[in-house]
């Protein structure tokens, strides 16, 4: 599933060519996704004009005049823009909707196991919207830091690598991006989350800051189906400390891999966890 620097990725390729645009024809292909279309989701949005972009937790809001489009890339989902003079090709059995825009681009949203969704609401009840009203903060914004962490942490007896993917607690940190900042952080992901005080919460809430503005900045991870807007693969995967790389030895190891076995994995919550269990306590 794209996790929040593919979300980011996605949202900073499409504000530059729908901010400030119309939608001239809005086109959905199949009655629904994970969720049925809202009554009149081509008519809502045709003729308004693209006020932002902007991206919470891992859904895409695109706020027009009227309406608010709350867009969620699901599991496989993927974003493409083409531009007036590019060649589109023919229209694929998975291109669910085609956003059709003055200024002649057109924006395509794919989505094989159809596990996305698009929403319509007003711009004044965003943030009361089922989807969104209960998110915990941005993690990389001034409302997330060590001593926030600590706090939301106390009482939680729950593993600290299940902790940080509750998005109650703070979004966007996907399984990946868990291992990843659990490994900068130097804690093990089997620690009880209410021990992560103090020193440790800081370092965590650095590592998941540090982590998630490496990965934007590479274009997210490609592991099966992110791509760019314009079609490349991210390549923060080619980055990856821990995670996927069973067996082999972290970055700077200086232990002995055929006494530790180098990186384990272990089922956390039905989901992979990577760890070097010398060098994460």
């Amino acid at each position: 599933m794209p996790e929040l620097p593919e979300v980011e990725t996605v949202r900073r390729g499409l504000a530059p060519v729908m901010e400030g645009q119309t939608f001239v024809r809005v086109q959905i292909r199949r009655k629904n996704l994970r969720i049925p279309f809202p009554l009149g989701f081509a008519q809502r949005l045709e003729g308004q004009r693209v006020l932002n972009v902007h991206r919470r937790a891992k859904y895409l809001l695109i706020t027009t005049q009227k309406e608010v489009l709350i867009w969620h890339l699901g599991m496989s989902g993927q974003v493409r823009i083409y531009k007036a003079d590019d060649d589109k090709g023919p229209i694929g059995k998975h291109d669910h909707v085609q956003f059709d825009l003055t200024g002649g681009a057109t924006i395509v949203f794919t989505d094989p196991r159809r596990f996305g969704l698009m929403d319509l609401t007003k711009p004044d009840h965003v943030m009361d919207h089922r989807f969104i009203k209960d998110l915990g903060p941005e993690p990389l914004g001034n409302e997330f830091s060590g001593p926030i962490l600590a706090t939301s942490l106390k009482g939680r007896k729950t593993s600290i690598k299940q902790a940080i993917m509750d998005a109650h607690l703070v979004v966007g940190v996907g399984n990946i991006y868990a291992s990843e900042s659990l490994y900068r952080a130097g804690l093990s992901p089997k620690r009880l989350a209410y021990t992560v005080q103090g020193g440790r919460a800081e370092k965590l809430a650095n590592a998941i800051k540090a982590v998630l503005t490496e990965a934007i900045q590479a274009g997210g991870s490609t592991l099966k189906d992110h791509r760019t807007t314009d079609g490349k693969l991210g390549y923060f995967q080619h980055n990856f400390a821990v995670y996927g790389r069973t067996g082999k030895a972290c970055p700077d190891c200086d232990c002995n891999i055929f006494q530790t076995k180098g990186i384990r994995r272990l089922e956390q919550g039905g989901r992979s966890t990577y760890y070097c269990s010398r060098k994460q306590r």
